[in-house]
């Protein structure tokens, strides 16, 4: 899936646009500038296209505050990894030195720029747009990201600028289950990947962001066949000081939409962090599946409960998806690699596997007779029918008298059915409720 890069200088409306663009309010909107400092991940549809889009913050230069310098790595790191990049500036303020040196980065990067003039709200603003030819980056696209005028011409241009989705993943064996490496830098990725080809494929060292791409490899041993994708902690030398969370989330979220089961990989010792829970939740929002290693178990403290408090712990944390294998390992020590690999095809099966209507209907109708939802203002709800969607990943649709009254709680009941019949341990399971 493509990449699409939100930049301009501070308070140009760049939140605004991403919120409009993924549909929800993730980013926060204020008039004071600056406001934007973490990074703000979505996918946007438009007809018919999927793509992520990423929303950073505002580029700026000579600034006493702290947080500066971050921001504009971390803007550098959005427009080398992306496909596309759409600069937005603002109509009414005309060109600034910080929109000057934007336009030089970008023209200097050969990537596919969108050139997105903001506030456009009348006829009049629209000759206002007209000086940012004077940039060299083509054609002017006038927006307003707050009422929405304009933002389906400029979505049009951005699919057109975007490599056809076909054309970019050539994938060499499309047959075969990809299962992806993901996790923080540093806690093992390369190791698990070079102990499971049993050949030095990935540079090891002990310095944090080592790997700089996603490499994909073929294995076909000990009867399993898949392929085997070691994502990147990642930065040049010459970049030592760019954010490295940022990096490693950026490169994740690639691998871990072409890929259809993550193995997501902890350090034992420092627990679930933060930023291991953003990862897991992106692979949750993608609906791939998941094992969870914990590794470097051989330098955890132990006593005779510290698996079942650390499997207890670990499931609170990332509840209430919490059917997901853990496995504790060493990938230096080289113990239960073996598992990890056991755990990962099982998943993959999980996720692939079709249950029969006929078979779903005899198991769940009776549970649903058993335990109907909620009557909703004197209506009864009945759910007549059930079936598996030819969807990649576990998606199963029910047929109800009165779908609009299903709420999530009988939902989740639903799920926990499907998973108490069938084996779909490591798989986040969709449901959906349908008019009969």
């Amino acid at each position: 899936m493509s990449l699409v890069a939100i930049v301009g200088r501070p308070n140009v409306g760049k939140s605004t646009l991403f919120n409009r663009l993924v549909g929800t309010r993730k980013a926060i909107v204020d008039e004071t500038a600056g406001v934007t400092r973490d990074r703000h991940y979505g996918k946007c549809e438009w007809n018919g296209r999927e793509f992520s889009v990423v929303d950073t913050g505002g580029w700026t230069t000579n600034s006493d505050d702290i947080f500066e310098n971050a921001i504009r790595s971390q803007v550098l790191i959005a427009i080398e990894e992306s496909d596309a990049v759409l600069f937005m500036v603002e109509a009414g303020t005309g060109i600034t030195d910080y929109d000057a040196q934007i336009a030089d980065v970008l023209r200097r990067s050969k990537k596919p720029v969108i050139l997105c003039v903001n506030k456009v709200d009348t006829g009049e603003k629209q000759y206002d747009a007209y000086q940012f030819y004077s940039l060299g980056l083509g054609e002017v696209w006038s927006v307003s990201a707050a009422n929405g005028s304009g933002t389906g011409d400029l979505l049009d241009e951005v699919l057109r600028v975007l490599p056809d989705d076909t054309t970019a993943n050539k994938d060499e064996h499309p047959e075969l289950p990809h299962i992806a490496i993901v996790g923080r830098p540093n806690v093992g990725k390369s190791s698990l990947a070079n102990a499971l080809l049993g050949e030095d494929r990935n540079i090891v060292t002990p310095l944090a962001g080592t790997t700089r791409d996603s490499i994909s490899s073929y294995y076909n041993k000990f009867g399993h066949e898949f392929m085997l994708v070691d994502t990147a902690g990642m930065r040049r030398k010459t970049k030592v000081k760019e954010d490295l969370e940022f990096y490693s989330v950026l490169r994740s979220i690639r691998a871990i939409e072409n890929s259809d089961v993550c193995i997501l990989m902890i350090d034992s010792n420092l627990g679930m962090e933060a930023q291991d829970m953003s990862i897991f939740n992106l692979i949750l929002k993608n609906r791939k599946g998941c094992v969870l290693v914990a590794n470097k178990w051989d330098l955890f403290e132990k006593d005779k409960d510290s698996v079942k408090k650390y499997t207890d712990g670990l499931k609170a944390r990332i509840a209430p998806f919490d059917d997901v294998p853990i496995i504790f390992a060493s990938v230096l020590k080289m113990q239960r690699i073996q598992d990890v690999l056991n755990a990962a095809e099982t998943v993959a099966a999980n996720y692939s596997q079709k249950i029969p209507t006929s078979k779903l209907n005899e198991v769940l109708l009776p549970e649903i007779e058993n335990y109907p939802p909620p009557a909703w203002k004197g209506k009864y709800i009945k759910i007549k029918y059930v079936t598996q969607l030819p969807t990649k990943f576990p998606a199963f649709v029910f047929f109800a008298n009165l779908p609009q009254y299903v709420k999530d709680p009988y939902k989740r009941f639903l799920e926990n059915q499907i998973r108490k019949h069938f084996n779909f341990t490591g798989c986040p399971i969709q449901i959906y409720i349908r008019q009969k």
